[in-house]
């Protein structure tokens, strides 16, 4: 293998804004990102595919809540858990059918993810994570009436969300397994979610009410395995200065630094962008050659350095 990328996939690449996300709408949608990653999958580098699954985790708790009549509450690091399961399953169908149409000789495994965190981690207080489907402002006011345990944030403007605590990841357990299987030439779904939230407690491993950012689990994924090249595949095709107004700037190359200074003059909102940024410096900084930020339409020439917005580091 040449080199191993990380590939992080935004919920764009399963579920699309504005439908219900159905299974066979997110398969369908699954099955068109995989399509679109082929240059990477025929390559010889190998592959990590991490995911999100925020709207996927805020159905599930709405199930959970739903069933608490009937049936035990299944507390949110279980929920993570059978996001990944699901998920994997649905990446692993969906490979296995588009190798064997594409004569690609390689598997495609889900490794159920663990990543270590602090239980005394600062966003247990402050939940800022957003998960499940945008409300606008009545359909919020009126949430915050019928469902008063939840916290709502707005996290554009005139579009809510739910958040639940987003604790920093400091290990992913399973990472040895994940790059033994990637060497081998396996195409690895990793922390799906941003992996099951873990922590010590003595001797105990105990499962904590979070949801760990998926692309700060990927950043610090990719840092540890030595991987070259981090790809955080999101909704647009690069990242923008001044998002969404007339004076709108798209970024094609920079260097953490600046990406840094944006970020200080607020220029991505911790709701969308920001993690994402945040994830891109991490990585940069801690060795990584470049993250890439695209759309899944324009990640195969995003890889030829033809397209997307690219982190490197500052030459001394």
């Amino acid at each position: 293998m040449r080199e191993t990328l990380v590939i992080a996939l935004g919920g764009n690449a399963i579920t699309r804004p504005g439908e219900s996300g159905t299974i066979p709408q997110q398969f369908e949608h699954t099955a068109e990102t995989l399509q679109r990653l082929l240059p990477a999958f025929r390559g010889d580098h190998g592959v990590i595919l991490t995911h999100g699954n925020g709207p996927q985790i805020g159905n599930i708790l709405i199930r959970v809540e739903e069933g608490e009549r009937r049936v035990p509450r299944l507390p949110l690091d279980t929920c993570v858990s059978d996001s990944q399961g699901g998920m994997g399953y649905m990446i692993q169908r969906l490979g296995c059918e588009l190798f064997r149409r594409e004569g690609i000789r390689r598997g495609v495994t889900t490794v159920i993810t663990q990543v270590l965190v602090s239980s005394g981690d600062p966003d247990f207080a402050h939940p800022s994570k957003p998960v499940g489907e945008f409300y606008n402002p009545e359909q919020a006011a009126r949430l915050k009436r019928e469902r008063a345990h939840w916290r709502l944030c707005e996290v554009e403007p005139g579009k809510f969300r739910r958040v639940v605590p987003s604790p920093h990841p400091l290990a992913i357990l399973e990472q040895e397994s994940i790059v033994h299987l990637a060497k081998a030439g396996v195409v690895v779904v990793a922390c799906g979610g941003g992996g099951i939230p873990v922590a010590w407690e003595g001797s105990r491993l105990v499962g904590v009410e979070g949801v760990v950012d998926k692309d700060l689990a990927s950043s610090l994924l990719a840092s540890n395995i030595g991987a070259r090249r981090l790809i955080i595949v999101t909704s647009v095709k690069q990242v923008a200065l001044r998002y969404g107004t007339p004076e709108q700037q798209w970024l094609g190359r920079i260097t953490n630094a600046e990406a840094h200074a944006y970020m200080a003059a607020g220029e991505f909102p911790p709701g969308s962008m920001g993690p994402k940024i945040e994830a891109a410096i991490t990585f940069v900084e801690r060795g990584g050659e470049e993250c890439i930020i695209t759309s899944t339409e324009h990640v195969a020439a995003a890889l030829e350095g033809k397209a997307g917005t690219h982190i490197v580091r500052a030459k001394a």
